[in-house]
């Protein structure tokens, strides 16, 4: 079958995201030639993955990361999240949008911008993105310690990672900042895609009907594709649980975040973000739509800062 190159813009993606437009093969594979095992020519002549595939996803992000970000060396232990990088890069994009609202229309780039990831997993694609994009600078924590080796070897394996990227252990699980956030730091942001279910039962069953989707069959054992370990798919409260921690826990460095913000999967949780977010005294509150194909979600983005306080900070920060 021959195949065709389909160069048609995603719908919903940030419209500097650069992975908005169909995936070029023939690119991705000869920036990483192992990706050639999984490419094969769907139904509709066009070039594409197995999805359900965690090892064929795993090997598209290495192509994606070479090709649009320059990193060499990357890979994640069996098991662990591999998050869909254009979803990543679409966070990454209105984090400098929300950002440009205080600092007069103007993306503050370069290394005085700092921001904090929350939950960084073993994959480091949000500092690595952000760092890629606007010279940005993170600190990366997370509950697995086995997580941030891995994330250590990506950014000794990338030594332009070395200076840009720090980690540091959450050494106590039911907390968020507490232990991260010192006296001294000062973040433009904090970013987070919060464990979305409440168990692993929950987990189990919605990567059963992901598969099913994806297979278009049905299977009883699931295989998931993107991978995640147990604190990277669920947490006791589930998503609303953990948001609620952060926003109680956030009312505690006000003037040491510019915005804090998070991913918000079910939009069934929004009344009670807001609700939450009023009682703590939030000074001004955002929610940004994001959308990739048929999936959509959003950024919940607060702050403690009245305007004057804002612009004052990203001055801090940007002079």
């Amino acid at each position: 079958m021959k195949k065709t190159h389909n160069t048609t813009e995603k719908a919903g993606l940030h419209p500097r995201n650069p992975h908005r437009f169909r995936y070029d093969f023939d690119a991705l594979t000869s920036a990483c030639p192992d990706l050639k095992n999984f490419v094969s020519v769907n139904e509709h002549k066009v070039e594409t993955i197995d999805f359900s595939n965690p090892d064929a996803v795993k090997t598209l992000n290495k192509a994606l990361l070479i090709s649009n970000y320059d990193i060499q060396n990357w890979d994640i232990p069996k098991g662990y999240l591999c998050p869909p990088i254009p979803g990543r890069a679409d966070y990454i994009h209105y984090i400098a949008d929300l950002l440009a609202t205080t600092n007069n229309g103007t993306i503050p780039e370069g290394e005085m911008i700092v921001g904090l990831d929350i939950g960084i997993g073993a994959n480091c694609i949000y500092p690595i993105i952000g760092n890629a994009s606007y010279g940005w600078i993170f600190v990366g924590t997370d509950i697995d310690e086995k997580a941030l080796q891995n994330c250590k070897k990506i950014i000794a394996d990338n030594p332009k990672l070395i200076e840009v990227i720090s980690l540091q252990l959450q050494v106590e699980p039911r907390f968020i900042f507490k232990n991260i956030i010192l006296p001294e730091d000062k973040f433009a942001f904090t970013i987070c895609n919060p464990p979305f279910h409440a168990s692993p039962e929950e987990a189990a069953k919605s990567a059963l009907r992901k598969i099913n989707t994806l297979e278009n069959n049905k299977v009883s054992k699931p295989t998931l594709n993107f991978g995640g370990q147990n604190a990277e798919l669920w947490c006791k409260g589930g998503e609303l649980g953990f948001i609620t921690q952060m926003i109680y826990e956030s009312v505690k460095y006000p003037m040491q975040c510019l915005w804090f913000t998070t991913l918000v999967s079910k939009k069934d949780n929004l009344k009670n973000i807001y609700k939450l977010l009023n009682k703590v005294g939030a000074a001004e509150v955002k929610t940004i739509d994001m959308a990739q194909g048929q999936k959509t979600s959003r950024i919940v983005a607060w702050t403690f800062q009245s305007p004057i306080q804002q612009q004052e900070m990203i001055n801090s920060l940007t002079i």
